[in-house]
């Protein structure tokens, strides 16, 4: 076949319907679904070139199932014996690995493990873990989402995206937020450090010496941070907080401040503050929507780096830890870069929820 002239692909009835059932059946192997679209595709008409975005593939690899196509029907779909040691576990024992761990669970358990899957598929554990490892399953592997229902949700995340994205001119974006009860907690014995093929060790046990509340703000601009510890987070000390930023900024300048739903964020108190200071302007995140505020990653860093693993004996030394973390933050700072738009998002979140949709519809 010349360089750059593609086959052309012509199917029968029986073949489209086999290839269209490859593709559809959650069942099939993903290289032979990925492998039947692309002849699909390709009796549409369309190029290698134009094709291979849609399948993911590379142009040459696209060419190549093609022509074994052409050449050898339905059959050239399928993998080729390899050199060597012929394989003990065939295609249909690899997908009923896959859709038992996808699609079922094991008697009075949560999920499968290597032992319980292997044993109820007459295989071992280690060819199991074969095929979790292939295919990117992780059972023991759990995370938790929240999906906003917040009737606002759309007009919100375009409101504080667009700070991000397009800040206005003459003024600067804070993104503000409390880490509250951040406590003071001493280890009942003597850290264990680290060793060679030996982790860090600390005990379980602790006392606990009160705790603080942390106020900060995020300049998007700068990466900068304002941070002011109280003992308690009530709007007054908000507003305080509010005090505090309103004296950093130069008179000239708009502020801008991405927050959340808190209650104490939206008080009478507030209301009147801001009444006194126009050029304020608060843009609140949509509920259950923390991770558009990006002082929450702020608060990340803060609590892997400088919290989790910590030993602190009173409020004054974990206010020392918390103080010196800021100044090593501020020495060097580093805003973060955002790079989604609202749209991107928003697209993101909707396929997140018809997939979650789609899933309960199929149980039901």
């Amino acid at each position: 076949m010349p360089r750059g002239k593609a086959a052309r692909v012509e199917l029968s009835k029986d073949e489209r319907e086999a290839l269209e059932r490859n593709v559809r059946r959650r069942k099939s192997a993903h290289a032979l679904s990925q492998r039947s679209r692309i002849i699909l595709l390709a009796c549409e008409g369309l190029t290698d070139g134009a094709i291979a975005p849609k399948v993911g593939l590379r142009r040459e690899t696209v060419g190549i199932w093609r022509n074994r196509f052409v050449k050898e029907r339905l059959e050239g779909l399928l993998d080729e014996p390899r050199v060597g040691r012929p394989r003990e576990i065939d295609d249909e024992q690899i997908e009923a690995v896959v859709v038992a761990t996808l699609e079922s669970k094991p008697e009075a358990a949560t999920q499968w493990s290597t032992r319980s899957l292997a044993k109820k598929m007459g295989l071992s554990q280690s060819a199991v873990s074969r095929i979790w490892r292939a295919f990117g399953l992780q059972p023991h592997r759990s995370e938790v989402f929240q999906l906003s229902a917040d009737p606002q949700l759309v007009d919100k995340v375009r409101d504080v995206v667009g700070l991000y994205l397009s800040p206005p001119k003459n003024a600067v974006v804070f993104c503000v937020d409390e880490k509250t009860a951040v406590q003071a907690l001493e280890r009942a014995q003597p850290l264990l450090p680290l060793q060679p093929r030996q982790p860090e060790r600390r005990s379980h046990d602790y006392f606990r010496h009160g705790s603080l509340d942390l106020f900060a703000a995020l300049n998007v601009a700068t990466g900068e941070v304002l941070g002011q510890m109280k003992a308690r987070h009530r709007s007054a000390e908000f507003v305080q907080f509010l005090d505090a930023i309103d004296e950093q900024v130069p008179r000239y300048l708009a502020v801008h401040v991405v927050l959340d739903n808190l209650s104490t964020h939206k008080t009478p108190r507030v209301k009147r503050w801001l009444q006194r200071h126009p050029r304020f302007a608060l843009h609140f995140t949509p509920t259950h929507a923390s991770w558009l505020n990006q002082v929450e990653r702020w608060f990340a860093g803060l609590t892997e780096q400088q919290l989790r693993r910590g030993s602190h004996r009173s409020k004054k030394e974990l206010r020392a830890a918390i103080e010196a973390y800021i100044a090593k933050t501020n020495g060097k700072p580093k805003p973060f870069v955002w790079v989604k738009s609202a749209d991107q998002i928003l697209r993101s979140i909707a396929r997140f929820a018809q997939r979650t949709l789609d899933f309960h519809g199929k149980e039901a």
